[in-house]
């Protein structure tokens, strides 16, 4: 899950740590605190993918697999929900934030990561959905265009034009293997997650520009805790709409392997954000930004390596393709905030 946080967000948190330090305290030099994030960022997400994809190709005795997408989404958020209460605890909270924002935000997130999950489980493989997601700038920028106002160039639109081709490549480029092709249904599932994202963008910014208006600067703690409780609460919901609270539960209780992976992967997700936002306290966005970024092609290359996909000359040529508009994008973002300063 991604979360958003504002430059002057940054800015305030690192006043308030800088402001807690006593003169005498020792403070860790700019190099070793970005080990420190970035390394848990790569080692909690790279895990966190490696387990995810695990937890969707693994088989029970009797030919089952775990298909309970928004089950499993209830276990992630009440990881987070609780680590998130635990620093907002400790960083104190922020009063008069607009619930109702944080709430919707919660909703299209958790869809968002629900319906991946759903790609996964319906034969989508993992380097193909990861490869997708990278590409949600484009309903990102559909959601900025209709609620936030924005505007884009046409490096932008090339940009994500290279991701969404080059993973369409992909998909058509990789060798039949004995698990079938990605399947009609979980490509449906990653596009409305791809929309789920565009509309998480577009209410992120809303949320942006209304705390501005009411003088409001929420800390990143707060942002996990309120975030995580909609996503909960959401996930709970539909999981006992759908009926997916008793299979899941004996699934995971005939096949206690597969517990242990999502206990491990819950906990990852929680570690995970928490490195982010240790991250985001310390450095500009996009150091954040950068590390998340190659973060996700090194997933993409670990899951074609470790877990037995293979691809073809055509597949790695629109591997290639996606990857550099990618990095065409960080790099995009990289120049227009040395502009800026």
């Amino acid at each position: 899950m991604k979360i958003k946080v504002k430059t002057s967000d940054i800015e305030e948190s690192t006043s308030l740590l800088e402001a807690s330090a006593s003169p005498g305290s020792y403070v860790l030099p700019d190099n070793v605190k970005l080990l420190i994030g970035a390394g848990g960022i790569y080692a909690a997400f790279l895990y966190y993918g490696s387990l995810q994809e695990d937890v969707f190709n693994y088989e029970a005795q009797d030919g089952s697999k775990f298909q309970q997408a928004w089950f499993l989404q209830v276990l992630e958020a009440l990881a987070n929900l609780f680590v998130g209460f635990i620093g907002m605890r400790l960083a104190g909270q922020t009063t008069g934030i607009p619930i109702k924002m944080f709430g919707i935000s919660g909703v299209t997130q958790v869809s968002s990561k629900a319906f991946t999950s759903m790609a996964l489980a319906n034969g989508l493989s993992f380097p193909v959905a990861t490869l997708a997601k990278s590409g949600k700038m484009a309903p990102v920028m559909i959601g900025q265009l209709l609620l936030g106002g924005s505007t884009y160039s046409i490096r932008q639109y090339l940009q994500v034009a290279a991701i969404i081709l080059g993973t369409a490549i992909v998909s058509m480029g990789k060798k039949k293997a004995p698990s079938g092709a990605s399947s009609f249904a979980g490509v449906v599932y990653i596009v409305l997650a791809l929309v789920m994202d565009g509309l998480t963008a577009g209410y992120q910014k809303r949320l942006k520009t209304e705390t501005e208006k009411i003088g409001i600067h929420p800390k990143p703690y707060d942002f996990m805790f309120w975030t995580n409780l909609s996503m909960c609460l959401t996930a709970v919901i539909i999981t006992l709409i759908l009926g997916e609270l008793r299979p899941g539960m004996e699934f995971l209780t005939a096949n206690p392997v597969i517990l242990n992976k999502i206990i491990k992967f819950s906990s990852c997700s929680a570690v995970g954000q928490s490195f982010i936002f240790y991250t985001i306290a310390h450095f500009d966005p996009l150091v954040v930004t950068t590390i998340t970024t190659t973060r996700k092609i090194l997933s993409v290359l670990l899951s074609i390596f470790l877990k037995g996909h293979s691809l073809s000359l055509t597949g790695w040529s629109g591997l290639a393709l996606a990857f550099g508009g990618i990095i065409s994008e960080l790099k995009s973002k990289s120049s227009k905030k040395k502009n800026n300063s």
